[in-house]
């Protein structure tokens, strides 16, 4: 066979240099809208490497969650403290308390369904075919919205409705290859946000998502051995991370999302072409 998804005997730990690599793919498509989940999960397979497991995934995201918070240190300090006078003389419509409660209760559905399928399934499914339907069904929908958006709001014009809509798309992405990033960029452009303040938005909407996904896996899988690994890995992914989110914010003022479009159909074909000629094990 060309590619072995997973191996034989449980989730095994990367070496060094394997973390490395994975840390870069995390880094490097965690913010873009093309799925994190599904490329560490897809380039093993083609690499013939043993598939490292969801929490490996998870625990690497602290790398990206340092990231977003290095690159939007400036905002978040805004939001925070734009939010304590505002609740303190009673302003409950300033921007910056519409942007902390936007986040916030966008925050719920993915916990809630999180938790739902940690405790009853322990992962979600990370069968490639499941990956190539994701990311083929997100591409059409993200083509849809960048044409059907209006692209006037910005995150001044942020309300409860938003929080909700972009939320329930950001939960979506605890399936493989939706791409976090990708549904609730997506979801903002069905909004009327402009493409680099639904990116934002995205962005912002990720840091309590990628601090429990990372924190869970790591206390509860937590093992000596696997430190190293995991240190280089989350320094490899803050790195790239932080090189993505810097470029996809300049890219999205001046083009749209149809090279993202495009290479997610391409990526989800090939691997339904594959799983249906029997590459893929």
């Amino acid at each position: 066979m060309l590619v072995t998804a997973i191996a034989a005997a449980g989730m095994e730990q990367p070496s060094l240099w394997q973390a490395f690599f994975m840390g870069m793919v995390q880094g490097l498509t965690e913010f873009l809208p093309i799925s994190s989940t599904a490329h560490l999960r897809i380039l093993p397979a083609l690499l013939s490497w043993p598939d490292f497991g969801a929490s490996f995934s998870a625990v690497i995201q602290l790398g990206s969650l340092i990231a977003v918070l290095i690159y939007f240190a400036g905002d978040l300090r805004r939001v925070l403290t734009g939010t304590v006078a505002a609740v303190r003389a009673r302003q409950f419509d300033s921007e910056e308390f519409r942007t902390f409660l936007g986040v916030a209760i966008g925050t719920l559905p993915i916990v809630m369904l999180g938790l739902a399928v940690k405790l009853t399934y322990g992962a979600p499914p990370r069968q490639l075919t499941v990956i190539g339907l994701a990311l083929i069904g997100v591409g059409m929908l993200m083509a849809w919205g960048d044409r059907k958006g209006k692209q006037l709001r910005s995150l001044h014009e942020i309300r409860v409705a938003d929080g909700i809509g972009v939320g329930i798309a950001q939960a979506m992405a605890l399936i493989p290859g939706v791409s976090r990033s990708g549904s609730t960029i997506t979801a903002g452009l069905f909004l009327g946000m402009r493409r680099e303040m639904a990116a934002r938005y995205a962005f912002l909407l990720g840091i309590p998502a990628l601090a429990l996904a990372g924190m869970v896996e790591f206390v509860s899988d937590y093992s000596p051995q696997g430190l190293p690994a995991q240190a280089v890995g989350t320094l490899s992914a803050l790195l790239f991370s932080y090189l993505s989110i810097d470029w996809l914010l300049k890219y999205l003022q001046k083009k749209n999302t149809d090279v993202f479009v495009a290479y997610r159909i391409a990526m989800g074909t090939f691997l339904l072409l594959g799983a249906f000629a029997g590459l893929f094990e």
